[in-house]
Formats: structure tokens, C-alpha cells, sequence
């Protein structure tokens, strides 16, 4: 990625392509690009023409050219002032004057042509030196791959891997990369294949002869891994909003607030959506039916096909993603969340554990599997672009005892100050299991002219490292697998000893009928719907009960921005708090560990109201004499 000055940037249009055009930035850079027709590349050359015209400029020519003289050039008012019967001698002295004057104004022009040149210089020399930063850091990033000392200690976090402490693991990631790196491809082609053996599997009758296992198995599950769990009534769509919002410049609120303490900037609620990060931790449980299927597998002695379902529950998490442009509201400590989805067969927990660093954990039991976690995020900011990297261990244990960890990717949100907000994620997360089974998944990171972003492609490995199965898709759409034959054969059309046709065991739900600027799925719409006979059940520390959160959600921005305002005053008091030795009240570090775990009793709690041990941290700001109490 880079930036280009379009003022002394030229382009051209290549003869032999109707798509192609060249863009001549004044440095040692030119760019070469495709356009998607030759409309388009009409398109984006005009558009860049007529920005160039927005801001003329005069050639060095033109600047540079010697004055007219004097005489010619004042002889109109010398004839006028003649006219008027103005002395010779009157007239040369205004001649003098403006001759001086022109001249004055001519030098003021060469210095400043010159100080444009000398800019121009500077500008090229730095263009120069980025260039060489970029290949210097590319170089240095290739030297670390290969540098297996690097990778056994730092890939932990960056690939969101759970424990890579071996040079084995090394040697399998460096062979995994290699033999994935460009075996990334437009999934349409296996989505389709997977539609149709999945429709031609459902319209055969069974038959114990079909000699692909997989298949058998899967008919075998459109029967057992569908649970019937009871049908609730949530809402569709969000509430009408009571104002209409304004909008609000980031920029200019970047520039109102230079030089103060960021730590006490309020940024508006514009920039939210009304969901806290506690429920945006439930969002990940939106396909929980995979770990249902996955538990099932696992019953039927399927180890394989349960480490596919659990690979294809670790994407889609990241479905909920797209599109969403504003962020969710920080946790108050010891704000929590819980949803209870007996529809889904599942109910979940969450709590801010910590305010410095901001950490939530969280822990959801389900039919045959429980799942928790804590999450941790390091931010990096690039300009115009901000780097998540998540740090924590994600844990799935099923009811038999096999567990599988991960950690998730690096996330990037694009284009913070111009242009479309959009995020991203990339990197390499491994799912380690502790019997038979591991998965590696490689998220393919977007580059500026991907036109099929998105791409996941992973493998599932025996405890020998032999691949037994391939799985690819997007992360924003679906998932297809195959049975131990290589993806990019299937692609070239080969046959696979051992290869099954592509199947699909992932797709991402409809969007919601009523669409929000928010782009929330029809999911995490349920997700902050509160009803009279559930408040009376929920702690005084749930998201739900959140005013600022409450009040944006109803479209009462002046009043969000008014509670928003007042919460995160109330919110630095938090550290103090911290200090003091305050503690989350539902999960516990682990021993010998900076992980936390659940440890019971909200359950329990709600079941008999029993809630008077929990804060009311929505309430009013405190006093200093009631401050002094870790429990108001």
C-alpha cells in the first residue's frame, strides 16, 4: 500500500489492452494497472484528469519566460493617460513604478518556482527512501520466515497459533505455507460442485455399497445431527428511531482534539453500533449447530469429520464481520452478558475480567460441548489503517474428553480517516487437538486489486502430519471440504486417489429483511432485545441494561451521547478499582496461567435472583466516600 501525488503524476493508456493503463508518479515508481473493461479504464483516467484540472499549475516554461517590456506592455494606459493630458514627464514616473513593481513580483515568482522545485526534490527523494523502507521490510519479514528460532517464539500471536514450540511444528508451517501460498482460487466453482453432490445425495436412496465413507456418513448425520430444540419468538429487526442522526466528521474531531489526552476524548456514539464487545463475543456462537454435529461425529466414532465441523465453527466467527463499520461499545468492569438460546441448545456467559489491559472471557455450554476463552487485543495504528492481534486461548472440550484450542488472526480495519471503511483478517490459525486430529487454516489477506477477497483454505492432519482432508471456501460465505485428496488438484481436474467430491458444511445465514445501517446479522439483532419478563431476571451488570447502548439502540442519539459521556467518566474509575484488588466475579485465572475460566454460580444465581452481590455500575457517579468500595 501507498500514497501517489496525482499533481505530478501522468498517465498513459496502453495500446495493445483496452483494460491497461500506467500511471507515472514524477518518481522511479510507475504503477501498472488493469481495469475491469475499457469503460472502466475510461473511467478512472477521466477521473484522474479532471483532478489534475481542479489545481492548475504553470510550466516551468511559462514561469520562467522573460518579461515583456515596460512600454508595450503599458502602452494602452499611456495613451489613455495622454487622453487625459497627463505630462511625459507624469507618465515615465508611472512607467518606472510599475516596471519596479513587475519586476519585484517577478523574483517573488522565480523563488517561488525554485522553492517548488526544490520541494519536487525532496518529494522524489523521499519517494525513494519509502521504496526502499517497503523492500527493506519485506526482505527482513522473508528473513524471519525462513529464521525457524523467530517462528518458534513469535508465532504464537502472530499466527494465532496455541503452542508452537517445536521445530516440527516449524517444519510443517514452512511446508503448509509453501504448498498453500498460491493455492488460493475462485471457490464459485467448488461451491457449485458442492450444491450439486449435496442435492444428488438427498435425492438417492441409501446405500450401504457407496464406497466413499464420507458420504455414508453424511447421510447418516442429515438424520442424527439435527437436533429438535424448541422454536422462540425474537425480533426481526431493530426499533424505529426516535431522531434522525447527524453525521460527524472523524476528522474533525481528530482536529478539535489535537494536543489533549486521548484517554479523555469522547468520541460520539455516531462511531458505535448498539452491541458492547461482550455480546459481540456471542456473536461467535451464531453456528453453533457445527459443534451439535461435531459432538455427534465424535459419538459415532467420526473423529475426522469432527475436527472438519470444528475447523468450519472456528471461520464463522469472522462472517458477522462483513460490512460492519462501527464498533462495539467498551465494557464497563464488571459489566456482563448472558444469552440464553435454548432454540440454539446453547446459553453463554461473558464479563470484562480486566480494564488494563481490556480483557473479556467468556464460557458457553452446549448439547455434548463447552466452549470459553479470554481475549485480549494489541492494537497498532498505521495512519490510515488500525491492527488488532488477539491474545488468548480459545478452548473446545467435548463431552468424551477431546478438547481442541486455537487463537484467532490478525484483524486490520482500512481506511480510518478516507475512503469506505472496511476490515480484514489474514494470518495462519492452528486448531490443536489433543488425540488424533489438528487443523491448520490459512486466511489469505486482500490486497488492493483482489477480486475475490476473503479466501480460507485449510487441511486437516493426523498426529503423523499426513494431510487426510482439505478445507476452502471465504469466510463471509461458506465452506466446502474434501476427503483426503489435494484442493489443487481437484482444481486442475485431477483425481486423487483418495479424493471425495467437494462438500459443502458451512454456509453463512440470510441477511436480515430489515436492513440497518449497522449491518448487523439477523443473529446479533436478537442479541440486545430485552423483554419484561427477561429484565427481571438479569443482573444489574448486564449489556442489556447499558442506557447509552439502550438510547442509540432507540435512535436518541443526544441522550446516548449524554450517558456515553457519563459512563466513561465513571469508567476511570476503573483502574483504581483494579488496583485495589478488585476481582470479576464469575471467572477466575487459571493456575499458573494468565487465562481465565468460569467458575460457576451465575446460573445458580439467576435461577433464584440472587443478584445482590453484583454492582449497579450504570448508576449514578459516586462520591469519593463511596468510591472508596470496590463493590458500588
Amino acid at each position: 500500500m501507498g500514497e501517489d501525488h496525482i499533481w505530478v503524476c501522468s498517465v498513459k493508456e496502453n495500446k495493445n489492452d483496452e483494460r491497461r493503463f500506467s500511471i507515472s508518479t514524477g518518481t522511479k515508481k510507475r504503477l501498472h494497472l488493469r481495469a475491469e473493461s475499457r469503460d472502466d479504464r475510461e473511467v478512472w483516467v477521466q477521473a484522474i484528469m479532471a483532478v489534475k484540472e481542479m489545481y492548475p499549475r504553470l510550466s516551468n516554461k511559462e514561469i520562467m519566460a522573460p518579461v515583456a517590456s515596460v512600454a508595450d506592455s503599458t502602452s494602452k494606459l499611456r495613451q489613455r493617460l495622454l487622453q487625459e493630458g497627463i505630462s511625459e514627464a507624469a507618465i515615465r514616473d508611472c512607467e518606472d513604478i510599475m516596471g519596479a513593481e513587475v519586476l519585484y513580483l517577478r523574483k517573488q515568482i522565480v523563488a517561488l518556482k525554485h522553492k517548488q522545485l526544490m520541494l519536487m526534490d525532496t518529494l522524489r527523494h523521499l519517494e525513494t527512501e519509502k521504496v526502499d523502507l517497503e523492500n527493506t521490510l519485506v526482505d527482513d519479514i522473508k528473513s524471519k520466515d525462513n529464521d525457524p528460532s523467530y517462528h518458534s517464539s513469535h508465532e504464537k500471536y502472530s499466527d494465532g497459533s496455541v503452542s508452537d514450540s517445536s521445530d516440527e511444528h516449524d517444519r510443517h508451517e514452512d511446508q503448509f505455507d509453501d504448498e498453500h501460498n498460491d493455492a488460493f482460487f475462485d471457490t464459485q466453482d467448488f461451491l457449485s460442485i458442492s450444491h450439486d453432490s449435496e442435492e444428488e445425495e438427498e435425492d438417492e436412496d441409501y446405500d450401504e455399497n457407496t464406497p466413499n465413507e464420507s458420504e455414508k456418513s453424511s447421510r447418516r448425520l442429515s438424520c442424527v445431527g439435527l437436533f429438535k430444540y424448541p422454536q422462540v419468538k425474537r425480533r426481526t429487526k431493530l426499533p424505529e428511531p426516535v431522531e434522525k442522526e447527524s453525521g460527524v466528521s472523524l476528522w474533525s474531531i481528530i482536529k478539535e482534539n489535537i494536543g489533549k489526552d486521548l484517554t479523555k476524548v469522547c468520541l460520539p456514539v455516531y462511531f458505535n453500533e448498539p452491541l458492547s464487545s461482550l455480546q459481540k463475543c456471542c456473536e461467535d456462537m451464531e453456528y453453533s449447530y457445527l459443534l451439535d454435529r461435531a459432538s455427534e461425529w465424535g459419538k459415532m466414532g467420526d473423529s475426522l469429520m469432527r475436527a472438519l465441523h470444528v475447523a468450519a465453527f472456528a471461520v464463522s466467527g469472522y462472517a458477522s464481520t462483513s460490512g460492519r463499520s462501527c464498533k462495539p461499545f467498551n465494557p464497563l468492569l464488571g459489566e456482563t452478558y448472558e444469552a440464553d438460546f435454548p432454540d440454539k441448545g446453547f446459553r453463554f456467559i461473558s464479563e470484562k475480567v480486566s480494564h488494563h489491559p481490556m480483557t473479556v472471557a467468556c464460557h458457553c455450554d452446549g448439547n455434548g460441548w463447552k466452549f470459553w476463552g479470554d481475549s485480549t487485543l494489541k492494537s497498532k495504528f498505521w495512519g490510515r489503517s488500525i491492527q488488532l492481534d488477539p491474545i488468548g486461548i480459545l478452548t473446545l472440550e467435548f463431552d468424551d474428553g477431546e478438547i481442541f484450542q486455537w487463537s484467532k488472526v490478525t484483524t486490520s480495519i482500512y481506511n480510518l480517516i478516507l475512503g469506505k471503511l472496511y476490515c480484514d483478517h489474514y494470518g495462519t490459525m492452528r486448531i490443536e487437538g489433543n488425540r488424533d486430529f489438528s487443523c491448520k487454516i490459512k486466511f489469505k489477506e486482500q490486497s488492493i486489486i483482489d477480486k475475490n477477497p476473503h479466501q480460507v483454505q485449510g487441511v486437516i492432519e493426523d498426529k503423523y502430519g499426513e494431510t487426510m482432508a482439505n478445507i476452502f471456501g471465504k469466510w463471509d460465505e461458506s465452506l466446502v471440504y474434501v476427503i483426503g485428496g489435494n484442493s489443487n488438484n481437484k482444481k486442475k481436474g485431477g483425481k486423487g486417489s483418495n479424493s471425495s467430491k467437494p462438500i459443502l458444511i458451512w454456509k453463512t445465514n440470510p441477511p436480515p429483511e430489515h436492513q440497518t445501517k449497522y449491518n448487523l446479522t439477523q443473529f446479533a439483532i436478537t442479541l440486545n432485545e430485552i423483554t419484561p419478563r427477561l429484565q427481571e431476571k438479569l443482573p444489574p451488570t448486564d449489556s442489556r441494561l447499558r442506557p447509552d447502548q439502550r438510547y442509540l439502540e432507540n435512535g436518541e442519539h443526544d441522550m446516548a451521547n449524554s450517558e456515553k459521556l457519563r459512563l466513561e467518566q465513571r469508567q476511570r474509575e476503573a483502574r483504581k478499582l483494579q488496583e485495589r484488588g478488585w476481582k470479576p466475579k464469575w471467572f477466575v485465572k487459571e493456575n499458573g496461567s494468565e487465562s481465565y475460566s468460569y467458575n460457576g454460580g451465575y446460573w445458580e444465581a439467576r435461577e433464584i435472583g440472587n443478584w445482590e452481590s453484583c454492582p449497579d455500575i450504570f448508576g449514578q457517579i459516586l462520591n469519593t466516600s463511596e468510591s472508596n468500595s470496590p463493590t458500588t
